[in-house]
Order: structure tokens, then sequence, then C-alpha cells
């Protein structure tokens, strides 16, 4: 999901399975959605998924398993989210560069309207192989997916943030093909594991088109997590990731006074612990690297 000036070059480790560790909440999840009887066999499947993913492209997040955890769920403002879904008429909730959809199916499958959900990755593999994943076709998860570089204009144009409702009506998820008629619609977007792929003004592209498609309704929301450090710049991690990582103060300046004008959003950062060996655990030269989730919150 990059153009090649903008992403943060980083070496490639070999899939290890050692690093599958999955929490009872991930299994007991997984087991549901797809319906294998076993945690053995489950994790056979998963196997095979990884190594059919990796011949498309092998991302940390492919080679530690982190295509299976619902990332979501464990944003301090998940519950907002699935309120907003419940209350707010037409409500629509984007999944940006989400991969195999574990988390476009999580939040599915806790309450928010399905016929509001739009899911978007660069690689249409890495989605038809969650289809695999998760044994299901698209009568039996209808959410409608849009395969799309966010630094092509075609996809995503960058726009300044709605003040007030567009005049234009809300499209028809399904018919779409790009973004940008979604353009001050969207009440919820979801982005974890994304924005450190990019440098700085990879990453501040990206903020101003997601910025562009969020509604100005008070309470719509931009959340995701991603790596992120005391002092913002480029850190590596020892099995040979990069990524630009901003500090929590260099994120809230980003929304709040460069993306959104000063003022108009609630920019929210934490840090989320590790349970378990991933990409996030390591640091080098001393430099801390954690989890930072993140909100940006219209007022």
């Amino acid at each position: 999901m990059s153009t090649p000036d903008s992403v943060v070059t980083h070496n490639v480790s070999a899939p290890d399975e050692n690093l599958y560790c999955l929490g009872p909440t991930e299994v007991a999840f997984l087991l549901s959605q797809t319906r294998i009887e076993t945690e053995a066999a489950m994790k056979s499947h998963i196997l095979d998924i990884q190594a059919k993913a990796c011949k498309v492209q092998p991302y940390p997040c492919v080679l530690h398993f982190s295509f299976v955890n619902c990332r979501i769920s464990l944003l301090p403002g998940y519950q907002d989210i699935l309120k907003l879904g419940r209350e707010r008429q037409n409500a629509i909730l984007l999944d940006l560069g989400c991969g195999f959809g574990t988390d476009t199916r999580k939040v599915v499958a806790d309450g928010f309207p399905s016929k509001g959900v739009l899911a978007s990755d660069i690689h249409q593999e890495f989605w038809d192989l969650g289809l695999e994943l998760f044994k299901s076709n698209f009568k039996t998860f209808p959410v409608p997916f849009i395969a799309g570089d966010v630094f092509d204009p075609s996809i995503l144009e960058p726009v300044p943030p709605h003040n007030t409702a567009p005049a234009y009506p809300m499209p028809t998820l399904s018919s779409l093909t790009s973004l940008n008629p979604l353009s001050g619609h969207v009440s919820i977007i979801h982005a974890s594991l994304l924005f450190h792929i990019f440098n700085e003004e990879g990453q501040f592209h990206l903020a101003r088109g997601l910025a562009g498609l969020l509604s100005p309704e008070p309470g719509s929301i931009i959340l995701g997590s991603q790596m992120g450090s005391p002092v913002k710049g480029i850190k590596q991690t020892t099995d040979g990731f990069n990524a630009y990582c901003h500090s929590p103060e260099s994120w809230k300046e980003l929304w709040n006074g460069q993306v959104f004008d000063k003022g108009k959003v609630k920019v929210e950062v934490s840090s989320l612990p590790i349970e378990r060996k991933s990409i996030f655990l390591e640091a080098i030269d001393g430099i801390d690297i954690f989890v930072m989730a993140w909100s940006v919150t219209r007022l």
C-alpha cells in the first residue's frame, strides 16, 4: 500500500513456527469463525495460509502471525465504535489495510451492522486468503472489499476535512471500486499496523486522505495501533524490520493542527500491553519501541 518513495525499507526474515502463539480469546474466536474442531487442526490450517501469504508479500504481520490477531478489540475506543454502529443511522466503518480481514470479522461478530462495513487493502490476495482462512465467501460474509493503493489518487485523493455534511448522497458500499465517493461519509476508520510502514511524509499524506473521508459529525473517529517510540524517527527491531515511529507528542501534533485545524479533534494516545513475542518487543541501540494505540475523534 505504498509508492516506492513513501515506504520505509526493511529486511525480511524467514517464517518461524515458534512465533505461533495465540491467546485463549483469539483461539475461541478463530474456532468459532472457522468451525474447525481442534486447536491442532486450526494451527495446521493457519500455517498453510501463512505459507501462501508469504509468497504474496512476507510482511512482518504475516511472519509473526499478527494476521490472525483481533487488534481492533484491544483498542481503548472499541466499545465506542460498537455503540456508534448501534446508534448512528447508516454508520460506515472502513477497515483500511485490512489484510486477511480478521478485525473486519471481529467487529461484525461483536454486533456492528455488516451492511455498514467496508474493507480495503492493496493486496486482493490477502483478502482472498482471509476467505480461505475463515472458510467463507461473499454469501456467508457479505462485506465489500476494495483492492487498491491509498497513494493512488484514483483510490484515495486527499481533500480537506469536511466541516459540514457532504451535499452528495452516501454511496452503496457494494458498488464502490474507489474510496473517494465516501468522502465525508465514513463514521469510523480503523487502521492498525499500517502507518509505520511509511516514512514521515507518507504518513502525513495518508492521514490527510483519511481525514477527508471522515464524517464531520461529532464522535466520528479514526483509530488504530502502530509502533511508537519516545522520540520520533526510524527505528529498527532486532529482526531487521525498520519503521518510522512517531512519538505520542508528534502524533498528536500531526492530527491536531496539521491534518485538522487545531481544536477540531481530540487525539488520544496510549500504550498497549504486549502479551506474546512480536516485532514490537524488540529494540536496538537502547531505543524503546512500544505499541501505540491511538484515536482521533471529531469534536
